[in-house]
């Protein structure tokens, strides 16, 4: 039988998707369901996985799960082509991440790189940890395995989270027999389709920050981050002084979504990014000019996605019935994968009456 392959990604319900969602990954799902090279495409909602660090404001995530499901649809996820799904309306997560957390220590979730540097930057090391956080990566596992996910979108940070998935896939299969699909990572090919930095500067863009550009954002509050809190170059003082282009949020923004068409749209002077650049660098080019550029570009970007919103906001009926209908197929996909994995384990013991001759057979064995 030909090998499917089936792809599982998703994200937390904590807010509104921004623009690092869209350039890391959103525009990339889009480009994989309409390839037409996958079996099955899953979006997962991860309302559990948020609730590790939400606990004591399950509103929140409660209230967000809407607000993602409308930016997929919004940037072009189509329900016929992929199922989107919520994580904790699937039961057989939780029965699968109870059986692995059988199979990693807590010596080994510690040493995972991801997880430690989420509990930094949380600042759980001050306030002592969740355990559910602390599991997460067993979680994720369950997520993986109960779709036979055979490819996983992830960005380089996220790759030690997936390096522990496949070492308890690896060990399920081996005590229990080959019974799990071993998932491989499928990472961003340039820098481009990598997540966005804040427009400040810094790392991720967080809520808590102010630093997004969201997907929903309207032009006015567009402008106002770029042109009020959008890094540059602090040694480009002066229209005339060389500036630098690295690490200048600006050109980090137009290196992942403008194209030349943008140019000959919007900003005639130059035929394509690099050549605005090197004007840049050797000087007289200034940063307004830049950031006009720029805003132009969000908005040719943004706009049908905004559009498109307006038009799912207007129909939450029909947005409702699609991720109820799609998790519902997901709890038909993965209470496959929770039988099998049972069965493998020997725990399956009412799926038909088998089981009582076993017993017999051991109880008679006994007597003699």
């Amino acid at each position: 039988m030909e090998k499917k392959e089936i792809i599982l990604t998703g994200d937390r319900p904590t807010g509104r998707l921004h623009l690092g969602h869209f350039v890391g990954s959103l525009r990339r799902r889009v480009e994989m369901q309409n390839s037409g090279k996958y079996d099955g495409i899953y979006i997962l909602i991860a309302d559990d996985q948020a609730l590790t660090d939400n606990a004591d404001n399950p509103r929140k995530i409660r209230d967000n799960i809407i607000n993602v499901l409308l930016d997929y649809l919004s940037v072009g996820i189509d329900p016929a082509k992929t199922t989107i799904c919520v994580q904790s309306a699937l039961p057989a997560l939780h029965a699968l991440t109870f059986y692995y957390l059988n199979l990693v220590t807590t010596a080994r979730l510690s040493r995972n790189p991801t997880v430690k540097a989420e509990i930094q930057m949380r600042g759980f090391a001050d306030e002592g940890l969740p355990a559910g956080f602390f599991t997460y990566p067993v979680s994720q596992t369950a997520d993986i395995t109960a779709f036979d996910a055979t490819v996983v979108p992830v960005g380089e940070d996220q790759l030690p989270m997936l390096e522990q998935a496949r070492e308890i896939v690896e060990k399920f299969n081996r005590i229990y027999g080959d019974t799990l699909v071993l998932p491989r990572a499928l990472i961003p090919e340039n820098e481009m389709q990598r997540r966005l930095p804040g427009v400040d500067g810094k790392a991720k863009m967080s809520k808590s920050l102010g630093n997004c550009i969201y997907l929903s954002d309207d032009p006015k509050t567009i402008k106002t981050q770029v042109n009020g809190k959008m890094f540059t170059d602090p040694q480009h003082l002066k229209i005339s002084d060389p500036g630098h282009t690295e690490g200048n949020v600006v050109f980090t923004y137009l290196d992942a979504l403008c194209t030349d068409e943008h140019f000959a749209s919007y900003l005639p002077d130059y035929s394509c990014l690099e050549e605005m650049k090197e004007h840049y660098r050797r000087g007289g080019l200034g940063d307004g000019t830049c950031k006009k550029f720029l805003i132009s570009v969000l908005e040719e970007t943004l706009t049908p996605v905004r559009q498109s919103r307006a038009r799912w906001e207007a129909d939450i009926d029909t947005a409702y019935d699609i991720i109820r209908e799609g998790t519902a197929r997901a709890a038909e996909k993965t209470g496959e994968t929770l039988a099998r994995v049972r069965r493998a384990m020997k725990i399956d013991y009412f799926t038909d009456r088998s089981v009582i001759q076993e017993w017999k057979d051991l109880l008679q064995k006994a007597r003699q």
